[in-house]
């Protein structure tokens, strides 16, 4: 059994889900080898970026409307896309080159529910989604504090913690999972609901 497989089912996550991640992992690789999407440039390294990602997609399972800011090569927006196809997800990647592969992933995985833009958070119109994730873009808090911008009252903020930080804005909730050994935790921050 591979180490996707394990994830999804530790997850709870549908295991038939592995092909289209699998089919992700080459698409990425194959423009990461022009473009520079990210630093991974072997199979077990995009693997590794695939298993972080599906960490946050429990999270997610909620959302209605899912915003991912700096979205680069789909960490962790097309994994969950591909993960929740009854969510809707807008990413935003506003690196022109990154934007046409989110794009073409959308498109060649079949993703109806994933939309990408080439814009900044700040040139958002919409500041009213369920649900918003970010993962290596921002300083984490930093990141805290503008995705709650992004969401509605009682909408969720949803981070990746690579190493403990003492900082962040309360109240957070902090959920720890290991990969390949390494200890990193999902940091989920609510907007205070409306009275």
């Amino acid at each position: 059994m591979t180490h996707l497989v394990k994830t999804l089912e530790q997850l709870a996550l549908d295991v038939s889900k592995q092909d289209q991640l699998t089919a992700f992992a080459r698409l990425f690789e194959k423009w990461n080898a022009s473009i520079n999407l990210s630093a991974a440039r072997t199979a077990t390294g995009i693997e590794a970026h695939v298993i972080d990602s599906l960490f946050a997609v429990p999270h997610l399972a909620d959302a209605r409307r899912v915003v991912d800011v700096g979205s680069g090569g789909g960490f962790p927006v097309v994994v969950a896309a591909i993960c929740l196809p009854a969510t809707s997800f807008t990413a935003l990647e506003p690196v022109h080159k990154k934007h046409a592969f989110l794009r073409t992933a959308a498109r060649e995985l079949g993703l109806a529910n994933l939309e990408a833009f080439a814009l900044r958070a700040d040139a958002l119109p919409v500041h009213d989604f369920d649900a918003a994730s970010s993962r290596a873009t921002f300083d984490l808090r930093e990141w805290i504090e503008l995705g709650l911008s992004l969401v509605r009252p009682a909408g969720k903020v949803i981070g990746f913690e690579a190493v403990r930080r003492d900082d962040l804005p309360s109240p957070f909730e902090r959920h720890p999972y290991s990969v390949d050994g390494k200890q990193r935790a999902i940091i989920v921050a609510r907007k205070p609901a409306m009275d």
